[in-house]
Parts: structure tokens; C-alpha cells; sequence
């Protein structure tokens, strides 16, 4: 089988459950919920339900909560991580997946409480522990930020 065919039993949706395993972040700075159409070393569509209970929306803004950009883009390269971590089977204990860099990146619309943020990353290209990605954020069928990453895998401290 070829790296890039995915067999019939294959899993593609992960849960919080899995998310928690293989990323990192935590409470209030976890922003995926789930992933779909999880293809290893290919793509994966990140979910993120927004909800006025997010805690950036105190200040961002009282009367007009917008989500901030830089989330959105973190939320971006949180799916990322999440494929990068699931294709590799990294150890999630002694590794970190960082950012490296962040190109390209533009925003065309807010998101706001209540959205549904539906991010497909797919990778440009891979060499062992870096993985270079291109991602959008969409909340329906508008596009909310567009943005080309990479990161790389790195020992923890």
C-alpha cells in the first residue's frame, strides 16, 4: 500500500479524547475540538466550536466580540499539529510540535460566537520532523483567514 492510500477501516475523525493525546495544549488554550477527514501526511479538517464562553471575548471586544486573528491562526496550526503528531505516531511525551514559521497569512471575515470554524490543512510538503502546511479557517462558505505554516517536532525540555 502506498503512503498516500488510506485503508477501508482507517479511522478518519478524531475525538477531544485523541486531540488531548496528541497535542499539548490545554484549557483556554486548546482551540480544536475534533478533527475530520484526517488523511496521514496528506490533510485534516480541523473543528472549532465558538462560543461566547471563549475568554478572550471579555476584552475582544465587550460589544462586538470578534475572535482574535491570531487565534484563529493558532487554531490553524493546532490542526496542523494534531496531523503532524497523528501521521508520525510521535511520542507525545518527550516531543513538542512548534511553530516555525508563518507566511501569507490574511484575513477576510470575523468569526464570532456561535460559528462553527471548519479548518482543512493540507501539507505542502514533509521532511522528517518539519512539515510546511497550507490552512484556511471557513465558517460556512466564507472564508474567514487563509495561512501557510510549518513546524517541526523538538524535543521537551
Amino acid at each position: 500500500m502506498k503512503k498516500t492510500e488510506i485503508p477501508a477501516e482507517a479511522d478518519l475523525d478524531i475525538d477531544i479524547a485523541e486531540i488531548l493525546q496528541r497535542i499539548p495544549h490545554r484549557y483556554p488554550f486548546l482551540l480544536v475540538d475534533r478533527a475530520e477527514d484526517y488523511r496521514p501526511h496528506q490533510s485534516i479538517v480541523g473543528i472549532k466550536c465558538v462560543t461566547i464562553n471563549e475568554p478572550f471575548f471579555v476584552g475582544h471586544f465587550p460589544n462586538n466580540p470578534v475572535m482574535p486573528g491570531v487565534l484563529i491562526v493558532e487554531a490553524i496550526a493546532q490542526s496542523g499539529a494534531v496531523l503532524m503528531s497523528k501521521s508520525l505516531n510521535a511520542n507525545v511525551e518527550g516531543k513538542t510540535i512548534l511553530f516555525i514559521s508563518l507566511d501569507n497569512c490574511r484575513f477576510r471575515n470575523p468569526v464570532r460566537p456561535g460559528d462553527v470554524l471548519r479548518m482543512p490543512v493540507e501539507v505542502i510538503r514533509a521532511r522528517g520532523d518539519v512539515f510546511n502546511f497550507r490552512g484556511k479557517a471557513m465558517v460556512g462558505d466564507k472564508l474567514a483567514a487563509e495561512v501557510e505554516f510549518a513546524a517541526m517536532v523538538v524535543e521537551t525540555p
